[in-house]
């Protein structure tokens, strides 16, 4: 029986009205290659003290990569997820936030943090095994680094779009992996960010693996950029390794942010040089051949092949620059060697803003039990 066959039924088919797309769709796709700056003529138009800054932090950076890793052989720290090969990404995206603006950090983005002006060991505290975060996240604008896949993306669009009603002068920038992309909670950030116009970046560093699964087998898009079209925000394509070049499209679309113009999906293409954390074995999954061809194309010798070439980098230049990264991690390397003083009734203090009777209770008990064996 069809619907017009029912008693009463009064239904009659209309045609629906002619369907047109709400915008043309053009403007939001990607270029077709990776937009890059060093190297090529764009270059003479990038600030030089800019690129000397990028340049002292890129030695860092790499630097602040060795000591962590380093520590993690010692014991020091439990795990560590480098990021060797995508420390432009890193650099450029604690340089292009201004000091209201938000960083919503995944659990590799340390660097980024630190670069933003984060205590080092702070950065580490969560892969030491310590405390959650280990810093105040309303200090320096960033959140808690984020270890589930992809959920910092909604947060950061909750934080942009509240800040956007409130009046406030924020842009959020999200960091994520390429595996985070194939994540729930990737699309559902992006579809609110568009439609409620929010003013966040989200910044996709596709280092080429999701641990050992290769993007080929994550998704079929002409580039994750791509993914941006079907949300209604521009998707930009950027050498990941090039940090002028990332520089210059986050501070387009941080600028697009905060001026009314929505977000915007921005893919990074790097490479993780080194394995997923020191728990991976990544020569399961890809040969010494692979990581060599990327060598050529190391953040740190791009900026330096750029600055060479302009009469910008000398031999006082380079040597101050590593000095400069020696004290940093000399730094480090001696205070994380420390053993942390650690009170176990920390537990109970950043639990509730106003502790709970059961809290209590347990912080009551727990206090019992350690004067009890101090006593003995």
């Amino acid at each position: 029986m069809t619907v017009q066959e029912l008693p009463g039924a009064s239904y009659q088919p209309t045609p629906p009205p002619a369907w047109r797309p709400r915008t043309d769709a053009a403007p939001l796709l990607p270029d077709a290659e990776p937009h890059r700056v060093l190297g090529t003529p764009a270059a003479d138009r990038v600030d030089p003290e800019l690129m000397l800054r990028c340049y002292r932090e890129l030695v860092r950076g790499r630097r602040y990569n060795a000591q962590a890793t380093a520590l993690t052989k010692q014991g020091r720290l439990a795990v560590y997820p480098s990021t060797v090969g995508q420390e432009a990404c890193e650099i450029a995206a604690a340089l292009v936030l201004q000091e209201q603006d938000w960083l919503f950090p995944s659990y590799r983005d340390t660097l980024a943090a630190v670069a933003r002006g984060l205590d080092p060991v702070q950065a580490l505290t969560l892969l030491r095994g310590d405390w959650h975060t280990g810093y105040d996240p309303h200090e320096h604008r960033i959140a808690p680094l984020c270890t589930p896949l992809a959920t910092q993306l909604p947060h950061a669009v909750g934080l942009a779009h509240a800040a956007r009603l409130k009046g406030d002068d924020v842009v959020a920038l999200a960091l994520v992996g390429d595996g985070g992309t194939s994540e729930g909670d990737f699309h559902e950030a992006l579809n609110f960010a568009a439609v409620w116009r929010a003013p966040v970046v989200f910044l996709v560093q596709n280092n080429g693996f999701a641990i050992s699964v290769p993007l080929a087998k994550q998704t079929a898009a002409p580039s994750l950029a791509h993914k941006a079209v079907g949300y209604g925000m521009p998707g930009r394509l950027v050498d990941g390794n090039d940090i002028a070049a990332v520089h210059e499209v986050l501070s387009e679309a941080m600028e697009r942010a905060r001026t009314g113009g929505g977000p915007t999906l921005i893919e990074a293409v790097t490479y993780r040089m080194e394995a997923h954390t020191n728990a991976d074995d990544a020569t399961r999954y890809r040969g010494d051949a692979e990581v060599e061809a990327w060598r050529d194309h190391d953040p740190i010798l791009l900026l330096e092949r750029e600055l060479t070439a302009r009469g910008l980098l000398d031999d006082k230049t380079v040597e101050a620059a590593k000095e400069e990264a020696e004290t940093m991690a000399a730094a480090l390397r001696e205070r994380m060697n420390a053993d942390p003083v650690l009170d176990p009734m920390d537990l109970f203090t950043h639990v509730y803003a106003e502790q709970t009777d059961q809290l209590r209770a347990q912080a009551a008990q727990l206090r019992a039990e350690l004067d009890a064996e101090a006593a003995s």
